[in-house]
């Protein structure tokens, strides 16, 4: 392939077809807070394209590994959401699927790491389910970027290995990262099984009870079994003798009929509040407060059967948080919204264009669906009208007006980040977290850890806004790490 030339490789990114791209950063959105819109053409070709870009596992969550179970309700949320698996007393069969976020699925599982926590509902309305991880938040808060965290994540293109100059380079040049990095580089970022950890649904989610008012919600499930933590030294020895230490706890626990289980939380927000709550509740870069928005318990989730067949059950297993179910609905989270297209367009190109039928994948209600044909379609409507509207009787939707889960959107469409509000700042809450969550022994681990990640080859100037970021983080630990780095280099 010929070179390209000099003026070439200086233009802006393009398109596929060629055109200049207008934002590598930001999709397109009705004002700078409201949803993003199906003719951001440039975002859905980054999208897809990314969604295809490997074969056949998932780009992702590879290494992962999952059980079957039952959600139980104990408590009355009713006055939030009139959604059938949250009522009073509903038992509801369920699939949980844990896994990492950057490594391939013949990885260590106990590599340093976000780890993801995809729960599946065969409620009686339909599928439902949340895709969440082991934290509460996420590296970026437009899905426009997504692709390129992903892909700093993973592999050079030359050498074809994993590279902490590149990892850096993306966080440092993206401060709303920070939050999620500094989870990552303390404890969360190594659990000791899967069991042992938390999971969240991240994003904030919209619920609407019988008389149709609405609510904002925050998913929260806490381990039964107590939170635990390897150490950076533990991790790394069992990654060497034990690469599917994770996988193996899970099966081998249900197995003895030691069931794990978690308590399921939600932090609730009234409707109106979001509108000038003092940080964007839908920024998926942020928590929000346990004292403005206390934990309402709602019931415990218990995985209580291994997979018959890992292939069928586990790999095959196809999770998208579009899909949900009456009383619940998305939100002006723009990364929500990018996901709910992604999820289910990467599992049409992994699995095929009817994964759906998939047995893992079906939903335990009569299916009534215009979509047809296509590969290895199995389940079919016979010779029934195949389109809507029709005068043979086959029912199809016919709503018009607001919808139920609606919210308001008002502005032009721009391409912008979040409207600033009193505290989105992208470094308070990681520094609360680091001043006021961890330990000081859990501070020297986080200073052991980014240390050790900077001095495995983070070059200029990447170095040096990567200690600028900590700083900004914490002063202290910044420092403390900067010198540690340096003392290193000098050795």
């Amino acid at each position: 392939m010929s070179s390209k030339s000099d003026k070439q490789q200086k233009t802006a990114s393009t398109t596929g077809a060629g055109a200049p791209a207008v934002s590598d950063r930001n999709s397109l959105s009705i004002g700078a807070d409201g949803p993003i819109l199906l003719h951001d053409v440039h975002f859905l070709e980054q999208m897809a394209h990314f969604n295809r870009e490997k074969v056949p596992e998932r780009q992702p969550h590879a290494k992962g590994a999952g059980a079957f179970g039952v959600l139980e309700v104990s408590e009355d949320v009713s006055k939030y959401t009139r959604a059938a698996l949250f009522q009073p007393g509903a038992k509801t069969d369920m699939l949980a699927r844990f896994s990492t976020v950057a490594g391939e699925s013949g990885s260590p599982d106990t590599w340093r790491d976000v780890r993801g926590f995809s729960l599946k509902f065969y409620t009686d309305e339909g599928n439902y389910d949340l895709v969440g991880n082991n934290t509460p938040i996420f590296f970026v808060r437009d899905p426009m970027k997504f692709p390129h965290f992903i892909r700093s994540q993973k592999r050079l293109p030359d050498s074809g290995l994993r590279d902490n100059h590149m990892q850096w380079d993306f966080w440092t040049n993206n401060p709303e990262t920070a939050h999620q990095v500094t989870y990552l580089m303390g404890v969360r970022g190594l659990p000791r099984s899967w069991r042992e950890m938390n999971g969240y649904g991240s994003h904030t989610y919209l619920w609407i009870n019988k008389a149709g008012e609405k609510f904002w919600v925050k998913y929260h499930f806490h381990t039964e079994q107590g939170m635990a933590h390897f150490s950076n030294a533990e991790a790394a020895k069992m990654a060497g003798s034990d690469a599917d230490f994770h996988r193996r706890d899970l099966f081998d626990a249900i197995a003895r009929g030691e069931h794990p289980s978690w308590i399921l939380s939600v932090q609730v927000m009234p409707y109106a509040e979001a509108k000038n709550y003092r940080i964007n509740p839908f920024d998926l870069t942020k928590t929000w407060s346990h004292k403005d928005y206390p934990l309402i318990r709602v019931g415990k989730m218990t995985l209580n059967r291994n997979p018959e067949n890992f292939f069928a059950e586990i790999e095959q297993a196809a999770f998208s948080p579009g899909n949900v179910v009456p009383g619940i609905g998305l939100s002006p989270d723009k990364m929500l919204l990018g996901r709910a297209f992604a999820y289910a367009d990467a599992q049409r190109n992994r699995i095929g264009t009817n994964f759906h039928q998939l047995p893992v994948n079906q939903p335990k209600v009569p299916v009534n669906t215009y979509m047809f044909d296509g590969q290895m379609a199995y389940q079919h409507s016979g010779n029934a009208p195949v389109y809507a509207t029709n005068s043979a009787g086959r029912p199809w939707a016919d709503e018009t007006g607001v919808v139920e889960d609606s919210w308001e959107a008002d502005g032009e469409m721009v391409r912008s980040a979040y409207t600033l509000r009193a505290e989105d700042d992208d470094f308070t809450q990681p520094g609360i977290l680091v001043r006021e969550v961890f330990s000081d022994a859990e501070r020297d681990a986080l200073v052991e850890t980014v240390s050790g990640a900077l001095l495995g080859g983070v070059r200029s100037p990447v170095l040096e806004r990567a200690f600028e970021y900590w700083k900004n983080v914490d002063p202290a630990v910044g420092k403390r790490i900067e010198e540690k780095v340096r003392a290193g280099k000098a050795s």
